[in-house]
């Protein structure tokens, strides 16, 4: 009998990519074959650097749960100390962004928002996109006709939608965070391991194959938001793809600009290094308010009692670890040539209450003043009658000018203890409590039915304003916490209030509350902490079995 000796051979296979989705009119001018091989070259290049990623993020998590808080890089020193580095800067379309309007991609919120007058549109697949099949694919289809100038809306009630902006706002897609899958389509590697594929490659391939050369057309390029960056190696990854995807479609180094979220706790440390990874596709940086509350609590969910948020409503953008935050990344920004971009307030105008659209746009005003004043470029809005409130307080400050990459900002100076101050001083209601139940019921139940930014109570609630909800819920019931009334908040107390939630909502056919109840059980009640709600819903309720 003789004895194999030597290594093992591995069977080698072609990397692929299957559409395991339905196919609907029109999905087949998305998803092509020339399509389909772009994005199986970026998931053979690039899906295990993504692992290799996602793997860092749990190991970082770990360390701050266990008492390690998070420090300014020293092997990234030279990095900050080096005075000379710049970003890009702003691609053609992108030098005044004092404006912009996020929201949704189908063809409905499309075309308000390239109306809308804003200077930027942020055409979001990730936080206000549910990400059902149809979502993904139909909103790469509106943006493709919308690109090219054709595209229209008829409501089932028959009312017309179409573009009649002279000027429209440049658009700047942002694809989901690396940490999302999409189920419906498949990717097979080189071992024949067969894996649902990143949804950040997917989001970011589709669009901007079918659509680079022809924003470069345009006299715009083609420009992303990047969402959930937790440190600057995964940065690094992102401009390795941006460089990649150039020089296969054949276009300049360099021609991708992308605007950051700065939304977590770790990538707030690692501002300097983000931009410098990506300094030759960087525009700016962002404030991601919420989902970096969020992000906060997270890290800090298991850290004990001085670690606790008070109700969603108190913590507001003037509590200490929110005000370094901003300063920190304005001074940074501007240091390096990039813009800064402030956050989104939540609240919007009911055009049916003038009461509430007042109050919507008195705290909104004050919110884009206190932008404008701390030398923020730009800012966000989440409805059109918003844009010229917020366009008036940073005219107030610009004037004539694109931007104020000029005001450096010397006098600030965040240590990494200011970065993590969350001391608020407010107590924990039961109405924040019941809110924050609420809201996060509403939410996932609207998700589930496949819409992704749902104005509830007068605000504009989105993946990331109801993960603070129910985060805050765990963290709660976990830390012993009390409301001020002295009620212990317990699983108990927290599953009548979602039995009277139940109640208070108005109920019909096909609703999916009784689905949502069960998720935010799991993501708020569950002795786990899921690391995002979408994870587990999305798996469950969203992907397409037939």
């Amino acid at each position: 009998m003789r004895t194999r000796t030597g290594p093992i051979p591995t069977q080698i296979h072609e990397p692929a990519i299957e559409v395991a989705g339905r196919l609907a009119p029109r999905y087949d001018e998305i998803l092509t074959p020339e399509a389909l091989a772009f994005l199986t070259e970026l998931h053979h290049r690039f899906g295990a650097r993504r692992h290799d990623r996602l793997a860092d993020r749990m190991r970082r998590r770990f360390q701050v749960g266990n008492g390690h808080d998070p420090q300014f890089r020293d092997d990234t020193r030279h990095i900050r100390e080096d005075a000379e580095w710049r970003v890009a800067g702003a691609g053609p379309g992108l030098e005044d962004r004092r404006v912009e309007i996020t929201g949704p991609t189908d063809p409905k919120m499309t075309i308000n928002a390239l109306n809308s007058g804003a200077k930027v549109w942020l055409a979001d697949q990730e936080d206000a996109t549910s990400p059902t099949w149809r979502n993904v694919i139909e909103g790469q289809l509106s943006l493709r006709d919308a690109i090219r100038g054709e595209l229209s809306f008829t409501s089932p009630e028959g009312k017309r939608y179409e573009v009649t902006a002279t000027e429209t706002p440049t658009i700047v897609m942002r694809p989901r965070g690396w940490h999302l899958t999409e189920h419906h389509i498949r990717f097979t590697d080189r071992t024949g391991r067969t894996m649902a594929a990143s949804g950040s490659l997917v989001d970011f391939g589709l669009y901007f194959f079918h659509n680079a050369q022809q924003l470069i057309a345009n006299g715009r390029g083609p420009y992303f938001y990047i969402a959930k960056l937790e440190s600057s190696e995964e940065a690094k990854l992102w401009d390795d793809v941006f460089s990649f995807s150039e020089q296969y479609v054949g276009i300049p180094h360099g021609t991708i600009r992308a605007t950051v979220l700065i939304e977590t706790l770790p990538a707030a440390f690692e501002m300097e290094e983000i931009l410098f990874e990506l300094r030759d596709h960087c525009a700016g940086l962002n404030a991601g308010r919420w989902d970096y509350i969020f992000s906060i609590i997270k890290n800090y969910r298991g850290r004990g009692a001085r670690f606790v948020l008070p109700d969603r409503s108190e913590v507001t953008m003037t509590v200490p670890f929110m005000r370094a935050y901003t300063e920190l990344l304005v001074q940074t920004c501007h240091k390096r040539g990039a813009f800064a971009i402030g956050g989104m307030s939540a609240f919007i105008p009911n055009r049916r209450d003038p009461e509430v659209t007042q109050r919507a746009f008195e705290k909104v005003a004050a919110d884009k003043k206190r932008e404008a004043g701390d030398g923020f470029d730009g800012t966000w809005v989440a409805h059109p009658d918003l844009i010229p409130v917020a366009r008036a307080e940073f005219d107030a400050v610009l004037g004539d000018r694109p931007n104020q990459l000029d005001r450096q900002r010397p006098e600030v100076d965040v240590k990494a203890a200011d970065l993590i101050d969350v001391h608020i001083g407010r107590p924990i209601t039961a109405a924040g409590v019941h809110g924050n139940v609420s809201v996060a019921i509403r939410y996932i139940e609207a998700w589930l039915r496949g819409l992704g930014a749902v104005a509830i109570d007068n605000l504009m609630e989105d993946a990331a304003t109801a993960e603070i909800s129910r985060s805050q819920v765990w963290q709660w019931i976990h830390q012993d916490r009390s409301t001020e009334d002295g009620t212990p908040i317990t699983r108990d107390y927290v599953e009548r209030l979602i039995a009277q939630v139940l109640d208070e909502v108005e109920r019909r056919d096909g609703d999916r509350f009784d689905d949502a109840a069960e998720v935010f059980r799991e993501v708020a009640l569950g002795t786990d902490f899921p690391a995002f709600l979408t994870l587990p819903a999305y798996a469950r309720f969203l992907v397409e079995t037939d």
